[in-house]
């Protein structure tokens, strides 16, 4: 048996792969962090966790599984609330500053790619196995980090998508939101593990390669000639 079956990335790629989670993951938890303490809550800067060092946001099991099943998480950021002068306004903000934070990541990934594509930085690479390298980094760090950003805009407990809902509807309608929470953790194991994460997590991968390659082509037009 081949040890790429054990893993979600062939084996050459998983080493791309994994940085591409240590970056995607801590940039986006330290954006929580940085805006709930900009907006007053202190909470998770007095944990020490409104940082860019990796080893503080990641949970071992969840990154275990994100190498073998290609989804798993870090360790959330506290957030109170309650200490933000306009709570569901900053709450929004706070919620929206991770997958905002990827989808930044992803943008600038594919920039930088589509420019060196571009202006014939990889073509004058003679070392194939840099090419390889380079062309397989962008290709996941840019896809992975679009995904992230719309993944984590899905409106289901826990993810960001979900609490930002939570703050923009009526009380009476947060209030049985809330009810289900208990119900998320297999809510989401059936839409991740599922056969019906071909109707949820496939056509999200479409998207963010969308949007990879829709981004690449117009940079690449914009500095064509």
């Amino acid at each position: 048996m081949s040890m790429d079956q054990f893993f979600f990335y062939p084996l050459e790629q998983l080493p791309f792969f994994i940085l591409t989670i240590l970056i995607a993951f801590t940039v986006h938890e330290f954006a929580h962090a940085y805006f709930a303490n900009k907006f007053g809550d202190p909470t998770a800067k007095m944990l020490g966790r409104m940082t860019l060092n990796p080893a503080v946001h990641f949970d071992f099991f969840g990154l275990l599984l994100l190498v073998i099943a290609g989804f798993g998480w870090a360790r959330p950021i506290p957030v109170n609330r309650d200490n933000f002068d306009r709570r569901r306004m900053m709450s929004v903000v706070v919620s929206a500053a991770g997958p905002v934070s990827n989808l930044l990541l992803a943008v600038i990934g594919t920039i930088i790619y589509a420019l060196l594509i571009q202006f014939g930085v990889m073509d004058s690479i003679e070392n194939q196995r840099l090419v390889f390298a380079i062309s397989t980094f962008f290709s996941i760090f840019n896809v992975t980090n679009f995904f992230l950003f719309f993944f984590n805009l899905v409106p289901l407990p826990p993810l960001d998508g979900y609490r930002i809902v939570e703050e923009l509807v009526p009380t009476r309608i947060r209030i049985k939101l809330q009810s289900l929470e208990q119900w998320s953790i297999l809510i989401f194991l059936i839409i991740v593990i599922t056969p019906l994460n071909r109707w949820t997590i496939t056509p999200l991968y479409e998207l963010s390669m969308s949007w990879y390659t829709g981004i690449a082509q117009m940079v690449m037009t914009l500095f064509g000639g």
